[in-house]
């Protein structure tokens, strides 16, 4: 069967922003919940989808901050959301479930990034478990309440070519390295998209994963200055160095055009980049995606395996 994993020309590109792609775009009436809406990428699209009409569920783990944060943007309310602890999943999702309520956009875009060794729950590498795991048994519980004709999105990122899932290690039991952690974190996100739309098609709900591009964001917290003026991200004075950074109203454009975009109407299961679909490769180039985050049986693996760890799986017979 031929794939559907190649660039369409979508007229958008590097330096469009979030309200670019939304220009024309009437979401009144629809509901978004946004993972991490309040900070970084997740606040220019929480912005984005307000001022075209969405009202907008973000999730925050602390929701005071969160609510400050979002003061003076229009149709945005915040609940409690610990994507590293999936009874505040459950919660949240209970929550949501229970009002009755359809979400229409599902934007997964919380995460962690190179961070020291943790462990959480029954012995989880803190990256994955956060950054994958919480956000498929989110996804999970609120299956019941993703409107017929919904999307879900999951931010990944080009850290993904760092490293396949390793099967022979994954919570790395034998020696931490936080980057390979990050990469496989992200492999992750991707894959799930990717099996999420071959299970959820039949109700018309389609799933994309997407890397951003690279943007000065909170997601740096745990990097050194020093380590982000070696790599060549910011000058000694903190200022942005590398011309190929976005602004965060261009790192959120991505994610917007996945989630309501009409020119991915039919389509699904498809990683993008710079507001269009990516190419298969594996150059290493930032709008490319390598074939093993889009390979239907590494998803399906990582589904059950998924599903085995968190107990959740809104699709098992």
């Amino acid at each position: 069967m031929e794939h559907t994993q190649h660039p369409i020309g979508s007229g958008f590109g590097t330096r469009s922003t979030a309200d670019d792609v939304l220009s024309g775009i009437d979401l009144s009436g629809k509901l978004a919940i946004v993972t991490g809406g309040h900070s970084g990428l997740g606040l220019e699209t929480t912005k984005a989808l307000s001022r075209a009409g969405a009202h907008v569920l973000i999730g925050a783990r602390q929701p005071e901050a969160a609510a400050k944060a979002l003061s003076g943007i229009a149709n945005a309310e915040v609940d409690r959301l610990d994507l590293s602890d999936l009874e505040s999943v459950r919660h949240f999702a209970e929550r949501f479930v229970a009002s009755g309520r359809k979400a229409d956009i599902v934007i997964n875009s919380a995460g962690i990034m190179a961070c020291p060794e943790t462990l959480i729950g029954p012995g989880w590498e803190a990256q994955f478990a956060t950054n994958h795991l919480g956000h498929f048994a989110l996804v999970n519980r609120l299956w019941p309440a993703i409107s017929k004709g919904g999307r879900v999105v999951s931010v990944s990122s080009a850290a993904h070519g760092i490293t396949p899932i390793r099967w022979d290690d994954i919570q790395f039991t034998n020696g931490y390295d936080r980057w390979q952690a990050y990469g496989q974190a992200k492999t992750a996100n991707a894959l799930f998209a990717l099996h999420l739309d071959l299970l959820g098609r039949e109700t018309g709900v389609r799933a994309f994963s997407l890397h951003p591009g690279k943007i000065l964001t909170p997601l740096q917290r745990h990097l050194e200055k020093e380590d982000m003026v070696a790599a060549g991200w910011i000058d000694a004075d903190g200022n942005p160095a590398d011309p190929t950074f976005k602004t965060p109203e261009q790192g959120a454009a991505t994610q917007v055009w996945a989630a309501s975009s009409p020119q991915l109407a039919g389509l699904g299961g498809l990683y993008c980049a710079n507001c269009d679909i990516a190419s298969i490769s594996d150059d290493g180039a930032e709008t490319s995606v390598r074939a093993y985050a889009v390979d239907p049986d590494e998803a399906a693996r990582l589904w059950a395996l998924s599903a085995e760890l968190t107990g959740v799986d809104a699709f098992s017979r």
